[in-house]
């Protein structure tokens, strides 16, 4: 099955979706078309790029689909890796794309990632495909269109190899360290052993993986602002709290409509039951944590007070996540899953 996304930031972007669904049912291909209504402003590639992924995924797992390839060369590698390093990536950053990432509707593979563009275009006109370019990718307004322009990119994939291997090696000792330091609930929250953890490169690596999970946050915080976090032991960053050896999001203010298969506050994934329709899903809050406090004693006060709860008209307190408990109104979310935004602790 092909996904094609349009954005809906062009006029013509709908015929260009359907053209391309056209070519492939040509070949035997079913396709589909995932409409998007991105409004225009600040960071629109960034919210584009975030858009597309999460409709791509919501339909591989709607499909059932337990892999999702994706189309990114050779060129856009160099461009991924130029991009960064202008940003002032580390080794991480640097080893670009990698051709294998989790997330918790599917696999993200890039099979293509060493194929030079040209030779994708000869393929396509070899096999009587109409390639249809994206005129946005020659837009200067864009920092990567700019980059575009630039000659000589693909000589930075011969470094990307060595920052790959770099990368794998640091991901193994992140998680060897993990194993004798932390224990990670799927409460979303984790209890980390100071004294196992170490305050080196590798206890650094992993307390911003941590601080990425626990927060929902798609990206890690800086490398300084992570040691300065594990200097003092404890403290607040990428809107976590480190007290007393635990990890826990402090509660946040969003309120969503309760749709089936919604990620709330880039942590929690509703259950796919028509059911939550018609609710509200909120932070328990620290004042209904503190009267069930008695009952969750596996759990910090703070843990327990962002967990997401299901809100209906005027009901009170129905079921929160991971807690049942005898005065709920409906199964709500007992079924929902800690899958953050940013993904697994390493891969």
């Amino acid at each position: 099955m092909a996904l094609i996304v349009d954005h809906g930031l062009r006029p013509e972007s709908a015929a260009e979706a359907a053209g391309v669904a056209a070519q492939l049912a040509e070949h035997g291909i079913a396709a589909r078309v995932l409409a998007l209504s991105l409004p225009g402003g600040a960071g629109l590639q960034e919210r584009a790029r975030a858009a597309r992924r999460a409709a791509l995924l919501e339909a591989c797992h709607a499909a059932g689909a337990v892999h999702l390839l994706l189309g990114h060369h050779a060129r856009d590698q160099a461009e991924t890796i130029a991009f960064r390093a202008l940003r002032g990536s580390g080794a991480r950053g640097l080893a670009g794309m990698a051709p294998l990432s989790v997330a918790a509707e599917a696999l993200l593979l890039r099979p293509l990632l060493d194929v030079p563009q040209a030779r994708l275009f000869a393929t396509c006109a070899a096999a009587g495909l109409r390639p249809v370019t994206d005129p946005s990718n020659a837009d200067p307004r864009f920092a990567r269109a700019r980059l575009r322009q630039v000659g000589g990119l693909e000589a930075l994939l011969a470094a990307a190899p060595a920052f790959a291997a770099r990368r794998a090696r640091e991901e193994a000792a992140v998680l060897a360290r993990a194993a004798t330091c932390l224990r990670l609930l799927p409460e979303g929250c984790a209890f980390l052993d100071h004294a196992a953890l170490g305050r080196d490169a590798t206890a650094r690596a992993l307390l911003a993986a941590l601080v990425r999970m626990v927060g929902g946050r798609p990206h890690a915080p800086s490398s300084n602002a992570v040691a300065r976090l594990l200097a003092a032991g404890q403290g607040s960053l990428g809107g976590c709290v480190w007290r007393g050896g635990w990890l826990a999001r402090e509660a946040a203010a969003q309120t969503i409509p309760a749709r089936p298969g919604a990620l709330w506050d880039g942590r929690f994934r509703l259950p796919r039951d028509p059911s939550l329709e018609d609710g509200q899903v909120a932070a328990l809050g620290p004042a209904a944590a503190a009267r069930m406090r008695a009952r969750h004693r596996h759990l910090p006060s703070l843990a327990l007070a962002a967990l997401p709860v299901l809100r209906g008209g005027d009901a009170m307190l129905a079921k929160a996540a991971h807690l049942p408990y005898r005065e709920t109104l409906c199964a709500g979310l007992s079924a929902a899953r800690f899958t953050p935004l940013g993904g697994p602790l390493a891969g």
